[in-house]
């Protein structure tokens, strides 16, 4: 059981989530900076939102921490590096509200194109202005998304069935992708010349702070209309104002502002700029997908498995061609493991077939903490591997090939005196080892395991069998595979439980027994 603090409020069925699963849920909202610090000591995770700020000294405070959960996207309040040097996880919940703010983009696009928040206040204070509220359709406009992530995909999506022609900037995707969307890729000032009206989608970064400025507005479409629901900073307010008040820039929809909570601004005062107080992720639906979410994530981590959304493990996400490998990476590194005595000086993994080209950077960071989950006592998680490898001086080579002969993907792990290769396997997608030291074998992975390279000669899995029998030792499956040459073979077993120290001692001095190993894969 592990104790789990969430200092801010969070949806019900999250915190259900993680109490459920056996865990300390300790609720502490409001917290002084000095009282998260006394909090954190004995913790196991913490679980905050966007007003608890969880820095070095909280992090160093929490000598048990395994994982820091962040309910939401951004991560401004989190010190990252700090918790990569502690080899503590750091997760969010990036994906529980884009719809809600792709929703709510669409929303803020609307509204200014039909002034409908202005036209409201007229209204309701008695002022009847059907002639100054004239608004301008959407169909046929068009609309520059910059940033073409998940946000920016969704509002693309969706202006699409509006009848907007649609055209963006981001450097990160391809010509390829787009043409799916319907989008055409250029250059920002392109893309600002040509819209007439932009959204913007981008992570606040020192590269897109102030993206949008003077400049870039000089060179805009006259009477260009900006929403931004990104994140504040992006734009330079006091540009923005002065473009709007000059006439050159039609109008925004802002959601987001440089300093928050913001209640003013020379923007605040212009007829054609609608504001919100940052509610892109605020639904009900996007708070509670944000609380489960985190509380998965969470958990995970303390379970020591792959955590999807972990932002430093130092891999990208694993796709779903990669994410049915991640166990089976895992697996053969606590195979391989097992198949030496000590740790190799260098380890070569070569991904073959589809995985090829794939992002299998995760999949490495699997086989890393196989190999160090059967050999250290120390807690091993995907962002503490690399640095394990590199304090243990183990050399890392990757390779990927296209093709593979026998498998459509084949994942090779290989030193300078064993090599191990494993695959998935028919419809479910089953993990099986179908080489080991070069021999060729069919094996699922199991908790016990042994490895017995012999002479090629009659009787010898007799000898082995008969062995193991002696020894209470049930065979669950067993594979044997000749070498190249012929002149040697290897048996791969599975028992129901560890074949006795003494029996392998036993074994090793058997005539034509050349070695056996017992290894675990699970």
């Amino acid at each position: 059981m592990a104790r789990i603090l969430v200092t801010e409020k969070l949806a019900e069925g999250g915190i259900e989530k993680m109490r459920a699963a056996g865990h300390d849920v300790d609720v502490r909202l409001n917290m002084s900076p000095g009282d998260l610090v006394d909090a954190a000591a004995d913790a196991d995770a913490i679980v905050i939102r966007s007003a608890t700020t969880v820095n070095a000294e909280v992090l160093a405070a929490g000598s048990h921490l395994v994982v820091v959960g962040r309910a939401g996207i951004g991560l401004d309040n989190v010190d990252v590096a700090a918790a990569t040097r502690r080899g503590v996880m750091v997760v969010n919940a990036p994906e529980s509200n884009v719809l809600s703010a792709a929703e709510h983009a669409m929303g803020l696009l609307l509204a200014q194109a039909r002034n409908i928040p202005q036209a409201h206040a007229a209204l309701v204070s008695g002022s009847w202005e059907r002639s100054r509220w004239t608004g301008v359709e959407l169909h046929g406009k068009v609309l520059g998304v910059i940033g073409l992530g998940k946000v920016g995909a969704l509002v693309a999506q969706r202006a699409l069935a509006f009848g907007m022609r649609l055209v963006a900037y981001d450097p990160y995707v391809s010509p390829e992708r787009a043409r799916h969307m319907g989008v055409k890729l250029m250059s920002l000032d392109d893309l600002v010349a040509e819209s007439d009206f932009v959204s913007i989608h981008l992570p606040k970064t020192p590269e897109t702070i102030g993206l949008i400025n003077a400049d870039l507005l000089a060179r805009a479409k006259v009477g260009l209309r900006i929403v931004n629901t990104a994140r504040g900073g992006i734009i330079d307010e006091a540009a923005l104002a002065t473009s709007i008040a000059s006439g050159h820039t039609g109008g925004a929809a802002l959601d987001v502002f440089e300093a928050e909570p913001c209640t003013e601004s020379p923007l605040f005062s212009l007829d054609p700029v609608v504001v919100t107080p940052h509610l892109g992720a605020s639904t009900h639906e996007a708070q509670d997908k944000a609380g489960e979410t985190i509380a998965e994530q969470v958990l995970l981590a303390l379970a020591g498995e792959f955590v999807p959304f972990a932002v430093n493990v130092g891999a990208a996400a694993a796709s779903e061609t990669v994410r049915p490998f991640l166990p089976l990476a895992e697996q053969l590194g606590r195979f391989f493991a097992g198949l030496h005595d000590g740790m190799p000086d260098k380890l070569e993994i070569d991904y073959q077939g589809g995985l090829a080209s794939e992002d299998t950077r995760i999949l490495t960071l699997s086989a890393l903490k196989g190999i160090f989950a059967a050999g250290t006592e120390e807690p091993v998680s995907y962002v503490n591997a690399p640095q394990l490898a590199e304090e243990r001086g183990l050399e890392i080579r990757e390779a990927v090939t296209a093709t593979s002969r026998d498998f459509v993907n084949l994942v090779t792990l290989r030193s300078a005196t064993h090599s191990l290769g494993g695959t998935l396997s028919g419809i479910r997608g089953d993990p099986r080892i179908v080489m080991v030291d070069d021999h060729t074998v069919e094996v699922p992975p199991a908790p016990h395991m042994l490895v017995v390279r012999n002479d090629d000669s009659p009787g010898m899995i007799g000898v082995v069998g008969s062995a193991i029998g002696s020894a209470g030792v049930s065979i669950s499956s067993m594979a044997v595979g000749p070498s190249a040459g012929g002149q040697t073979a290897l048996m791969v077993l599975s028992t129901d439980r560890p074949v006795p120290a003494a029996t392998v001692a036993d074994l090793r001095k058997s005539k034509g027994i050349l070695d056996v190993h017992q290894v675990t894969a699970i």
